[in-house]
């Protein structure tokens, strides 16, 4: 045998057993005749000692050996002499005397420390090493944090009743709100295949089909631009209910994340239950639909109070249909005109003209704005945004999206500034009451979440007369200020699918061609369903406590959509484009 015992599996309890074990050099330590190797396997470390009285041929292969060797070595377990013991390390009261060593395979000097945590080394050069960063204890964590997850998730909706069912990765292009990557095909010359940004119309189906709870932990594929917490590919949990409301599947959700924190990651805290905000609601008081509930510091809305005045700046907003929005933060009655500057040019690149600053007492800034407002409307001012003395007040005039998306940006900032950021609180809650459309740059209708979400009951004779004001069956689940997943209620009837194409401006003979089999399948006794999908690389990354999901991925692209390990994207031979019916043209 290899090993007896897992490295990070050894305790007290072990003392006086002889073992073998098998890994990776992690450190390596001469104190004078005795040699100290932290050994690492995939359980964890544990410390080896090779001491030559006690086997001088080991103690010979030990002085050869440098960090990341793989060596097989026999030995006793011992308690550690008294006031050596580790307790940071799981072994930490034990170390292994070894009497006898092999070295299985050498290893070249590593491109960079395995031993530290990486976030000191280049991210290409960690990816074009993958093999070699995922041995850190870090990486390790995080791949086994995600195993737990995912098999929690399975093993939570295998108890209810769903049935986990595979669909097709090779599929047709359908719109879903981002770029298909293509598959070309080599029997069907001049026809595509496309990878499935979301089994969206497959679980649909499933639902027709009868299978009224599915799942699946499924791969999507979506050719957008990247950002630190989305990849070309990536996995979701995919779930799909029959005969259900938005209720269920609420309350699916929420018993399932708080089972998974209270079972895999109990040192977090939570908000239990899960608050729900509407999704005009959510805009207003915080300036997105994925805030950030650990702290306070809301938007609130003293348009009313600003027409009063006689202040330029709100005169033009407010006249041409805009808002005044501000926040309040604790404290800073005393920043700097260099502070304020600062944070000025900051909400500027989210659109703001500037930012306007009230000190509620304090000496710093003066104020431009402040005379213009009476001593009862300061009051007013005052208690609408519940201020004390020292704190100050940051306003925002403007169009409504770029008031609510700068001062949202803002309040992020200040979070960070004022040390707000609970990094043990998970925050989740619930977004709800979504418009079903918005409108397009270029006129016409776009679905905001995809195009086979159902409105609300109540709103569907406004399809025919204001579309823009209907309401959707959906809902997104935001945890800390990150979307964690999107679903709704479906479209069950052929015809009002039908209509919402239609407004979406798609003609009958595209609407046939893209989405009959839906349309037709609708006309076998479709039944009510809905359902949801959490991102796993996400939700994984709040966990870990990572600001990437491509720190929990194994084996992830750039920022630039490459695998530097693999070198692809890369070229293909002129033989292979001619099998497939193609010819490049890079223009």
């Amino acid at each position: 045998m290899y090993r007896t015992h897992g490295c990070g599996k050894l305790t007290a309890k072990n003392s006086g057993e002889r073992i073998t074990l098998a890994g990776w050099v992690h450190k390596w330590r001469d104190h004078g005749g005795l040699i100290f190797i932290d050994l690492r396997d995939g359980t964890g470390l544990v410390q080896i000692v090779f001491n030559p009285e006690i086997s001088a041929e080991a103690h010979a292969v030990a002085t050869k050996l440098r960090n990341e060797y793989v060596i097989h070595v026999t030995g006793t377990v011992m308690k550690r002499p008294a006031g050596t013991e580790n307790p940071n390390l799981p072994t930490g009261e034990v170390e292994i005397s070894v009497d006898t060593a092999t070295v299985m395979n050498p290893s070249k000097t590593p491109p960079f420390d395995i031993s530290s945590d990486g976030t000191d080394v280049d991210e290409n050069v960690r990816l074009r090493y993958r093999y070699l960063d995922l041995r850190r204890t870090r990486m390790h964590d995080n791949i086994t944090l995600r195993h737990r997850v995912v098999k929690f998730m399975r093993d939570f909706l295998d108890e209810r009743g769903f049935l986990e069912i595979e669909t097709p990765i090779m599929i047709k292009s359908t719109p879903e709100g981002a770029r298909d990557y293509l598959v070309p095909s080599r029997v069907q010359p001049g026809k595509f295949y496309a990878l499935p940004q979301s089994p969206q119309q497959m679980k649909q189906l499933l639902m027709v089909a009868g299978f009224d709870k599915y799942f699946q932990i499924a791969r999507c594929f979506r050719d957008e631009d990247l950002r630190a917490d989305r990849q070309p590919e990536f996995t979701q949990l995919d779930l799909e209910m029959g005969f259900i409301d938005q209720e269920d599947i609420l309350k699916l959700m929420e018993e399932m994340f708080i089972a998974i924190v209270e079972n895999v990651t109990p040192k977090y805290k939570m908000i239990k239950p899960f608050p729900r905000l509407t999704y005009r609601e959510s805009m207003e008081r915080f300036g997105s639909d994925k805030p950030d509930i650990r702290y306070g510091m809301e938007i609130k809305d003293i348009s009313d109070i600003a027409a009063k005045t006689e202040f330029g700046v709100f005169r033009l907003a407010l006249d041409a249909g805009g808002t005044v929005r501000g926040i309040c933060a604790a404290g800073c009655a005393n920043y700097s005109r260099r502070q304020i500057d600062d944070l000025s040019e900051f909400i500027k690149t989210y659109g703001a003209k500037g930012l306007l600053n009230m000190p509620i007492g304090g000496e710093g800034a003066k104020s431009v704005v402040a005379k213009f407002f009476s001593e009862g409307q300061k009051s007013e001012m005052r208690q609408r945004f519940q201020a004390n003395d020292g704190d100050m007040l940051f306003i925002v005039a403007g169009e409504t999206p770029v008031v609510e998306q700068s001062l949202c940006a803002l309040r992020s900032e200040m979070a960070k500034r004022l040390n707000l950021l609970d990094p043990n609180m998970l925050a989740f809650c619930f977004i709800v009451d979504f418009p079903l459309f918005e409108k397009k740059k270029e006129g016409g209708w776009d679905s905001m979440h995809h195009p086979f979400t159902a409105p609300r009951d109540e709103h569907i004779p406004l399809l025919d007369s204001d579309p823009g004001k209907v309401l959707a069956k959906c809902y997104d689940l935001v945890c800390n200020g990150l979307e964690l997943c999107s679903g709704s209620i479906r479209i069950h009837r052929s015809e009002l699918q039908q209509k919402i194409f239609q407004i979406l401006g798609y003609s009958d003979e595209e609407i046939k061609k893209r989405f009959g089999h839906m349309l037709e399948a609708f006309e076998y006794g479709a039944p009510p369903h809905g359902g949801i999908a959490p991102g796993i690389d996400r939700f994984i990354m709040i966990l870990a406590g990572e600001s990437s999901i491509r720190e929990v991925i194994a084996y992830p692209k750039n920022k630039s959509a490459v695998d530097v390990m693999f070198d692809a994207p890369s070229e293909v031979s002129e033989d292979q484009l001619k099998e497939l019916h193609l010819r490049l043209r890079l223009d």
